[in-house]
């Protein structure tokens, strides 16, 4: 009897040790499940904005970011890809070095010289884009004095462009006539000069016929939203591109006349440059090309 009573108080003991309820004595089990406890009530009270996102939305959004990247690093690649957006990105270089050179030898009119020599080469042969819009029917229902002063325009720049290869044969040494090559080279800017007094007009008139033509597509809607119809949007989104043509046109003619120098003292070569700059980046956003929508997961 004693030594059942003896194990029994053993057995009762080693209850006790493992259960903690003796002498608040605790045991290795109960730690752990308490230690558990705690950690896993410190999770639930953080913050859900604290908390790091799980794997597979990170993964996600790492994968959207890359393909965002990819996106515009394809946008950058068909631009450069494009020689008249090169070409008017040199011509960015070669009027920001006239406006900072001002006339004054340097470093500056050195970089406007060899930029404007290097610029020749792009537009090699580019007269025969003009040549086929002069020979090209207009759209119909356009006016006919937009109609001449277009083709006006095509005729004019592309026998700028034309005789701006014979000034780049001079200034290379092939064409070994110097004088009659800086006559052709003048007699091209007057050409372009005029293409650009053209385009201003035809803007002009292109603009007013938008206008009277969005004024009809909001007496159409009396009382409504004029913005929420796709009509009108487009209208006015090719008001707002062909306002900046205009802007661009009018500011080429400053340019021209610099280059010629008619007015020496209003337009300076710092003035030329400061214009052909604008007109230049005027141009450069003229041919970005349009972001494609990225799918969102």
């Amino acid at each position: 009897m004693n030594d059942r009573g003896d194990q029994c108080v053993d057995q009762r003991r080693c209850f006790v040790c493992l259960s903690g309820n003796e002498d608040d004595q605790t045991s290795p089990i109960s730690d752990h499940n308490k230690a558990k406890k705690i950690k896993t009530k410190q999770i639930a009270d953080v913050p859900k904005t604290e908390r790091s996102p799980p794997y597979h939305l990170q993964r996600d959004n790492m994968a959207t970011t890359l393909d965002v990247s990819r996106a515009e690093l394809a946008l950058v690649v068909m631009y450069l890809n494009k020689a008249e957006a090169r070409d008017k990105l040199c011509r960015a270089i070669q009027y920001g070095s006239k406006f900072l050179s001002g006339g004054q030898p340097g470093t500056a009119q050195n970089v406007d010289k060899s930029t404007s020599l290097a610029r020749k080469v792009f537009r090699l042969f580019k007269f025969v884009n003009d040549l086929h819009g002069l020979i090209s029917p207009m759209p119909k229902g356009t006016p006919l004095p937009l109609v001449l002063l277009g083709k006006s325009k095509n005729a004019l720049l592309s026998t700028f462009l034309f005789l701006d290869q014979i000034v780049w044969l001079g200034r290379s040494g092939i064409y070994k006539n110097k004088e009659r090559a800086e006559l052709l080279g003048r007699i091209s800017l007057f050409c372009w000069m005029g293409s650009s007094v053209c385009t201003t007009l035809v803007e002009i008139g292109e603009i007013g016929r938008l206008s009277s033509s969005m004024k009809k597509i909001e007496k159409g809607l009396k009382n409504g939203n004029k913005y929420q119809d796709e009509e009108y949007r487009a209208k006015l989104k090719k008001s707002n591109e062909r306002t900046l043509a205009l802007i661009k046109s009018a500011m080429d003619i400053v340019v021209a006349a610099g280059l010629l120098q008619l007015a020496p003292k209003k337009i300076t070569p710092r003035v030329t440059g400061a214009f052909g700059f604008t007109t230049s980046l005027i141009s450069c956003y003229q041919l970005l090309p349009t972001r494609p929508k990225i799918k969102t997961p």
